[in-house]
């Protein structure tokens, strides 16, 4: 049937979700979007259809469904990065080049001015209180030498203040989705999103490294081996285990990992009890199931903090960790009682590689 060969195709991978493909050399140009296929928005418009076909079904309805609200979010993404390429003036772009040239001190020197620079996004600095991006970095032992990896950087939150404060001494590596990918895969689009951020300026993403990383897990080449000082995850552990991919993900950043080198964790802190299976689907692991999986792992647990707990956070949303900000799911209703509990409860955890590992 025409209806259901157009939508075969279109099984979206959910938020966060990676493309299965070859990694990408840092820094290859990325080349022009792939269109959706003519014939599905015909389908989804209403045009060309074929009165004799049967009923769509429920299922395929939610597809096509998905289908056009992934277009319209690549139309709102195009356009938002269209918007901040403009912005990048040239007093931008020279206040940014001054940051990324300089010699700070120390790591919370630079991180400071970075906090003020111009160039970061348009209501990034809004959860800078929140999220205590200056001490966190401090405490996770990041300094302006350091080589550091940022596992599944999302949107680029941290990507856009580590970038320019490691440009100099220092080096940054993320890891995200394939931004070459097809527009009918979300995927695609969170990993343009994270290419756009740091290709809006080459002040700012020109000494960047981009790894793809591919949707069955982390996977890297062996020249990647014991090479950095400091990997970062910031709110990612519990879509590693929703996919069933916590031990192979932690396996392969102690693999990169320097001996004596820092795995950085921040995560969504989940209740005591809670079964980590069912916890994760709601954004939250359990601390000590964290803990345990990267001892197992081969770390060791050097120190936590509490710079990011919030005792306001009930764990207990139909909506999950989604409910709260920033992503305020459930949109205006009870908006005002979630931006009150503000961002959720997380775990702070420093984990360090043994300088001799287990055989």
């Amino acid at each position: 049937m025409r209806i259901r060969s157009l939508l075969a195709g279109l099984m979206l991978t959910v938020a966060c979700a990676d493309s299965a493909v070859p990694p990408a050399a840092p820094g290859v140009p990325i080349g022009p979007p792939q269109e959706p296929d003519s014939d599905l928005l015909a389908l989804m418009s209403g045009d060309g259809r074929d009165p004799k076909a049967e009923a769509v079904s429920p299922e395929e309805k939610k597809k096509a469904e998905e289908a056009q609200k992934l277009i319209a979010d690549f139309a709102k993404l195009d356009a938002d990065q269209a918007s901040e390429r403009a912005r990048m003036t040239e007093v931008v772009r020279k206040e940014l080049a001054s940051l990324s040239a300089k010699d700070f001190p120390t790591l919370r020197a630079a991180l400071d001015a970075a906090l003020k620079s111009s160039h970061r996004a348009p209501g990034s600095s809004d959860r800078d209180q929140q999220r205590h991006p200056a001490e966190m970095l401090d405490f996770f032992r990041v300094k302006t030498t350091s080589r550091v990896l940022e596992l599944d950087a999302g949107a680029g939150w941290y990507t856009e203040l580590l970038a320019p404060v490691l440009s100099k001494k220092g080096k940054l590596v993320v890891t995200g989705p394939d931004p070459k990918g097809p527009r009918t895969e979300r995927a695609t689009l969170y990993g343009q999103r994270l290419f756009g951020l740091l290709d809006k300026a080459p002040e700012l993403g020109a000494k960047v490294g981009y790894v793809v990383a591919p949707s069955t897990g982390l996977s890297f080449t062996a020249e990647l081996e014991n090479s950095f000082d400091v990997v970062l995850s910031f709110r990612n552990l519990h879509n590693w285990q929703r996919r069933g991919q916590l031990d192979k993900n932690l396996a392969e950043v102690f693999k990169v990992l320097k001996p004596g080198g820092v795995f950085a964790v921040e995560a969504h802190r989940g209740k005591p009890d809670a079964d980590p299976k069912q916890s994760a689907e709601k954004g939250y692991l359990p601390e000590a199931f964290v803990i345990e999986r990267a001892v197992a792992a081969g770390f060791k647990k050097d120190s936590s903090s509490e710079m990011n707990a919030n005792p306001k956070d009930s764990k207990d949303y139909a909506d999950g960790v989604w409910a709260l900000p920033p992503t305020l799911w459930g949109g205006d209703k009870d908006k005002e009682k979630f931006l009150a509990i503000g961002e959720s409860d997380r775990m702070t955890v420093r984990f360090v590689k043994p300088l001799k590992a287990k055989k």
